[in-house]
C-alpha cells in the first residue's frame, strides 16, 4: 500500500494511504507503535498544526511508559520532530514548546537534557500559571532526584487541578522518595478518593501500610 501511489495527486493519495494503514494497525492489528508511525507520516504530509500536534502528543504520551531504551528514544525523537514542525506553523504556542522540551526530559535524546528543561522554564517564567509547564518540570525533578523542586511544582498543579489523580499520586510519590512519610500518606489518601482502578488502589494501600510502619 505504501508504494502503490505513483500518479495523480500523489500527496493527497499518500496521506490517505498512511491514514488507512494507521487505522488498520489501530483497529485490526491493535499495534499502537505502527499506528503512531503512520499517523505521524500522514501528519507530516498534511502539515497542519492540529494533525502534527496530535501525532506528537501520541508519541510523547507513550514515551514515559516505554521500557525499551531504543524504542523510547525513537518515540521521543519522532515526537520532537513533529513538535518542531508544528512550531514552525505556530511559533508562539506554549503547549508545543513544553511538549518539545518534554521530549528531551523523557526520551534521553540529548547529552544535555537541560536543553529541554530550559525550553520549558522559558514558558514557565513567562506564565507561572501554565500548569502543563509546571507538571513537566515537576516530573523532570522526579527523574533527576530533585524532590524538593518536584514537590514545589507538583503542589502547584495539585492545587490548581485537585481532581487530577495522576498529579496527586505523583506528589505523594515525591514525598515518599524524599522520606517525608507523613505527607506521602496524606497525599496517597487524597489520591485514593480519585481512583477507581482496584489494582492501583491495592498498590496505594500497600504503600500506605509500609509508610506507617
Amino acid at each position: 500500500m505504501e508504494n502503490a501511489v505513483v500518479r495523480g495527486n500523489v500527496k493527497q493519495q499518500q496521506i490517505k494511504v498512511y491514514q488507512q494503514l494507521a487505522d488498520f494497525y489501530r483497529d485490526s492489528a491493535h499495534a499502537l507503535l505502527p499506528y503512531a508511525h503512520y499517523t505521524s507520516e500522514a501528519a507530516k504530509l498534511e502539515n497542519s498544526e492540529k494533525s502534527l500536534t496530535f501525532a506528537a502528543h501520541f508519541f510523547l504520551d507513550g514515551v514515559r511508559a516505554q521500557e525499551d531504551p531504543a524504542l523510547k528514544k525513537w518515540m521521543a525523537v519522532s515526537a520532537k520532530e513533529l513538535f518542531e514542525k508544528a512550531l514552525v506553523l505556530d511559533p508562539t504556542n506554549d503547549s508545543l514548546k513544553v511538549g518539545l522540551g518534554s521530549c528531551y526530559i523523557f526520551g534521553n535524546i540529548s547529552e544535555t537534557p537541560m536543553e529541554g528543561i530550559q525550553i520549558i522554564r522559558e514558558v514557565e517564567q513567562r506564565d507561572p500559571n501554565n500548569m502543563y509547564a509546571q507538571l513537566m518540570l515537576g516530573i523532570g525533578g522526579m527523574i533527576s532526584g530533585q524532590y524538593d523542586k518536584a514537590i514545589e511544582r507538583l503542589t502547584k498543579v495539585a492545587e490548581a487541578q485537585p481532581s487530577n489523580p495522576e498529579v496527586v499520586v505523583m506528589l505523594a510519590e515525591a514525598y515518599e522518595r524524599k522520606g517525608d512519610k507523613a505527607n506521602a500518606v496524606k497525599w496517597y489518601e487524597v489520591g485514593k478518593k480519585l481512583i477507581t482502578n482496584r489494582d492501583i488502589l491495592l498498590e496505594i494501600d500497600h504503600r500506605i501500610t509500609e509508610l506507617k510502619k
